[in-house]
């Protein structure tokens, strides 16, 4: 009997269920209100230098802070959280994880979905923060077809206009030029699928975008309707729990434009600390849910148990 492709697919992430489970909880966070059920999901984790961050001479107090929430060494190894929203005829992945392609300890994204009892073929959209490898690569399988081929896919008109530009692997830095290849390629397998749009728009129904700049050009939050109350989802406008939180004054080496990240890091943590408004960040433990708390003259991550 031939193997069909999700025969193969389904196949692949339960052998990896089988040696990867007591390293991961697939499902980490659930939220529901009025029939619309958000969970966040583990795309593993990865696996990154100190100086990708904050570059051979790290801030003042970098170190210090760091090792409060247990960082030490030369490495972080930051989560990696896919959103999941499920409505009545809707099953929404907000970005794609990083697939095989990126590094080995991410890329668990279908482990999780099949734990969830999601199948590939019953995501409908796919709703892009922006185009780096780790929310962007998981959208082409093994085979080098679409993971979610019956899904929408939506992502902002500045985000997609910048990494389909082919001037920009010659423009980026060095150390980002895979990035921008691995972008254009992917991007153009969903040309004829793809919904772009701009910022402070409904993209779906109750999923708002919000454009914030500086860590990409183009990147994107959604404020997501959950009953009563909306959840932020950050991308990576927030990208850890740390130093960003602490120091969001602090420029740092993973955002494409830090000057502008700033402004925008700032931005985000004075709304959401004002109105206590439930966050989930990409890159944030314990599936990413809770909320900024000021500390100081900065913030903190409170997490949140679901």
């Amino acid at each position: 009997m031939e193997l069909t492709r999700r025969q193969l697919i389904q196949a692949g992430a339960a052998t990896a269920m089988s040696t990867a489970l007591p390293q991961f909880t697939w499902a980490q966070t659930t939220l529901q209100a009025d029939g619309r059920t958000l969970d966040t999901l583990s795309d593993g984790n990865l696996v990154l230098p100190k100086s990708f961050a904050f570059g051979e001479t790290p801030p003042d107090d970098a170190v210090a802070i760091l090792a409060k929430y247990g960082i030490t060494g030369d490495t972080m190894t930051p989560d990696c959280n896919v959103t999941l929203l499920r409505t009545g005829d809707r099953t929404i992945l907000f970005d794609a994880g990083a697939g095989q392609e990126f590094m080995p300890s991410a890329g668990k994204l279908i482990e999780a979905l099949d734990a969830t009892g999601v199948d590939i073929y019953d995501v409908t959209d796919v709703v892009f923060t922006h185009a780096h490898p780790d929310h962007l690569w998981g959208v082409r399988d093994d085979f080098g077809d679409l993971m979610f081929p019956d899904a929408s896919y939506h992502i902002g008109r500045t985000e997609w206009a910048y990494w389909t530009d082919p001037d920009t692997a010659n423009t980026i830095d060095d150390a980002r030029v895979t990035f921008a290849v691995g972008a254009k390629s992917r991007l153009e397998m969903l040309a004829d699928k793809i919904t772009l749009f701009d910022g402070d728009q409904e993209i779906l129904p109750g999923v708002l975008s919000r454009l914030t700049p500086g860590h990409t050009p183009g990147h994107m939050a959604f404020e997501v309707q959950m009953g009563r109350e909306s959840v932020m989802l950050l991308g990576d406008s927030i990208a850890n729990h740390h130093t960003a939180f602490e120091k969001p004054q602090w420029l740092s080496g993973s955002d494409q434009d830090p000057d502008t990240a700033v402004q925008t890091r700032l931005g985000l943590l004075d709304q959401l600390s004002a109105a206590q408004m439930q966050l989930i960040g990409f890159h944030l433990p314990g599936g990413g849910l809770g909320r900024a708390e000021r500390f100081g003259d900065g913030y903190v991550f409170a997490g949140e148990e679901a």
